[in-house]
């Protein structure tokens, strides 16, 4: 510092000499008087500092002193404090010695469900522990290592209580509102000794939770085989008289905030729907336990005898409440269901129908009605069975009411086919003669009535709400059966009726009106049992009847056998077909076919064919006749000219060849084919049956 001050003079002077050179003597003697001040400061701060560094030498060394004093006291201070507790604790002791005691009486009050006045011994206990360890400086003594226990005992207690709530508010209430003011007193509640507060409110709820659950889901109470809808049926009183009890009883007994109304349906929802999730995982179940699970989870349930009461009020908020039931579970028990009730119906009908195919080889005829047709229940019960399924699903859902409408068409579908494939095994079995049925036609007829009445009842699978055209491949499958049913029963006449025409038209067929009358004599026997066919399938029956005799006689007409040998045998001829006409005209009209379903007026336009006397206008009544059956061909006018027996080669070039000039006319209205099904000149046996309704 002094070498720094002799700079700052030796500065001086070289600066004074500067100065003095430049600026006036009184503006140096100044400035040289400032500088001579501030160097004065400096030493005297120096100094100062000086004598500071040489006090803090002085204060350290009596700080280190101190220590060393301080390390000799620690004992001391010891035994301060020793004291101290031992003050506290002989001031606690006649409390502290009455813990053990109290720990016990507290917990007697426990067992004897004495549950506030226990919580108030335990919070006595836990205050003095608290007062202890604050008096002796954090000290836990190990009098109070069961606080803890009685504690967590008071707490299990308090669960049971309030898990038993539906029993106590009815027993005992008094005891459920101890329970209830402890969890909610004790809830938040902290302590010195504990860093988390005691949650016994949640621990109240999810007893309640729990224990509402064991009552009515517990595993012992879940039903097994066989036992589902008696399960079902104590449900459905059991759990509105639980929410019932809860509105009424244990509501009141419990703070508004524990919204029991809601708890206690969600909780009844969530333990029945685990429930019903576990059972599904079992073994799979018959139909009708898939229909009583489905019907009480889709409709009982959510219904107004349960969950659907008004009587639970908004409180019980079930409109958040998720579907007892699952997409998938409903699927699974839906398929189930179908699947089980398919094969119950496979078995159904196959009885039904071996029923009644036991009945055709019977030696009486078939039953009948009280109006006399020919009937059977076997209609009735195919119809029941599927109806009875239909309409059982309409008490479940849209969806399974479609599923097994579905099943029923498609099964009824398949016993239409196995019904007609057993038909055709009767009618084959007995014309080979391997089981001759004594009543073979009647029975074909009694058919014939079954498919009428499922034809006209068939609507009843028809529910409201599915697509009309569901039952088109149904009645499709009946109309073929019924032109089965038909063609069986016409090629049994046909067998008949054959031998008697092989001998017309003849010579004998001429002269005498015999062949005919048989074949009418024949036709009346065979058709006599037509009238026990129901009205709505007899006139069918007729009409294909009159149709095959016609046809049958037209084909032997066709054959070539007669060849008119003049004009008489000619007129003949025209006289025995109008004859012949007017005969099956009136027989048919006798056995009640309506005259406007006839096709004999083909025997009269034929004829007149026979009947012209100049053979050069053929070409006109061959015209004439094309008009009227567009189906006629040149074989068949050549077979007619061949019986006219006076046609030359011109004459008959010239009418086949009016015929093939004429333009081809439209079938008249309403008429059916005749001619396409005549061969000419050579039929087969069973060619001549007719096409139509029963082809």
């Amino acid at each position: 510092m002094k070498v720094g001050v002799r700079l700052l003079r030796v500065g001086g002077r070289a600066g004074q000499a500067s100065l003095a050179a430049s600026l006036p003597q009184s503006v140096v003697q100044s400035y040289l008087e400032g500088v001579k001040t501030g160097v004065w400061q400096l030493a005297q701060a120096l100094e100062a500092v000086q004598e500071a560094h040489e006090a803090l030498d002085q204060a350290h060394g009596l700080l280190q002193g101190m220590a060393e004093l301080l390390q000799t006291l620690e004992p001391l201070r010891e035994q301060v404090a020793q004291h101290k507790q031992l003050q506290a604790l002989s001031q606690l002791l006649p409390r502290l010695q009455a813990v053990p005691a109290a720990v016990a009486h507290t917990q007697t009050l426990i067992d004897a469900q004495q549950l506030l006045e226990a919580y108030v011994s335990l919070r006595e206990l836990e205050q003095l522990q608290e007062e202890t360890w604050t008096s002796l400086g954090g000290l836990e003594l190990p009098i109070f290592k069961g606080l803890g226990p009685l504690a967590e005992a008071l707490g299990q207690a308090v669960e049971a209580a309030v898990g038993a709530a539906g029993q106590l508010a009815r027993e005992d209430p008094a005891l459920l509102v101890a329970a209830v003011r402890v969890a909610e007193v004790e809830t938040g509640r902290t302590t010195s000794l504990e860093q988390a507060p005691r949650d016994w409110r949640q621990r109240c709820l999810h007893a309640l939770q729990e224990g509402l659950e064991r009552v009515h889901f517990g595993t012992p109470l879940l039903p097994g085989p066989g036992t589902l809808a008696g399960w079902l049926e104590a449900l459905q009183v059991a759990l509105p008289a639980e929410m019932a009890t809860a509105e009424a009883l244990i509501a009141p007994c419990c703070p508004p905030h524990y919204k029991i109304v809601q708890l206690w349906a969600h909780t009844l929802h969530s333990g029945l729907r685990r429930c019903l999730q576990q059972f599904l995982r079992g073994p799979e179940l018959g139909a009708a336990e898939a229909f009583t699970l489905l019907h009480w989870a889709l409709r009982v349930y959510p219904g107004p005898e349960m969950m659907g009461s008004l009587e639970l009020g908004p409180e019980a908020d079930v409109s958040q409440l998720e579907p007892l039931l699952t997409l998938e579970n409903i699927e699974q028990l839906e398929a189930t269901f179908v699947s089980k009730v398919r094969a119950n119906v496979v078995q159904w009908l196959q009885k039904a129908l071996d029923g009644e195919v036991a009945e055709w080889g019977r030696e009486k005829e078939p039953d009948t009605d009280p109006s006399g047709f020919y009937h059977s229940p076997m209609p009735a019960i195919v119809l029941q069975i599927l109806e009875e399924n239909v309409r059982l699903t309409s008490l479940v859902s849209e969806s399974l009411q479609q599923r097994v409408h579905d099943m029923a068409l498609s099964e009824l579908g398949a016993f239409l086919r196995s019904f007609s494939d057993a038909l055709i095994r009767f009618s084959r079995d007995h014309l080979r003669g391997e089981a001759v049925a004594p009543y073979y036609v009647p029975y074909l007829l009694a058919a014939l009535n079954h498919q009428s009445a499922l034809s006209s009842s068939v609507s009843v699978l028809q529910p409201d709400g599915v697509a009309s055209g569901a039952l088109a491949p149904v009645e499709a499958a009946l109309e073929d059966l019924q032109r089965r049913i038909c063609r069986l029963v016409l090629e049994a006449l046909l067998a008949e009726l054959q031998p008697l025409f092989a001998a017309l038209p003849s010579r004998q067929w001429l002269l005498s009106p015999e062949l005919l009358d048989n074949v009418c004599k024949r036709t009346a026997h065979f058709c006599r049992d037509f009238g026990r066919v129901r009205n709505s399938t007899v006139q069918l029956l007729l009409a294909e009847a009159e149709r095959t005799v016609v046809l049958q006689y037209l084909c032997a007409l066709m054959q070539g056998r007669l060849v008119c040998r003049d004009a008489e045998e000619r007129n003949q001829a025209a006289e025995r077909l109008l004859h012949d006409a007017a005969q099956l005209r009136d027989l048919f009209l006798d056995l009640g076919l309506e005259e406007s379903f006839q096709c004999t007026p083909v025997l009269l336009a034929l004829r007149k064919l026979l009947n012209l006397r100049d053979p050069t206008m053929l070409g006109l009544e061959v015209a004439g006749l094309r008009q009227q059956f567009p189906d006629v061909s040149e074989d068949h006018i050549s077979a007619l000219l061949d019986l006219r027996g006076d046609v030359s080669r011109e004459q008959r070039l010239a009418a086949l060849s009016s015929l093939q000039a004429a333009p081809q006319p439209s079938p008249p209205a309403g008429r059916r084919a005749l001619f396409s099904l005549v061969p000419a000149p050579t039929p087969a046996p069973s060619s001549c049956l007719p096409s139509g309704p029963c082809a």
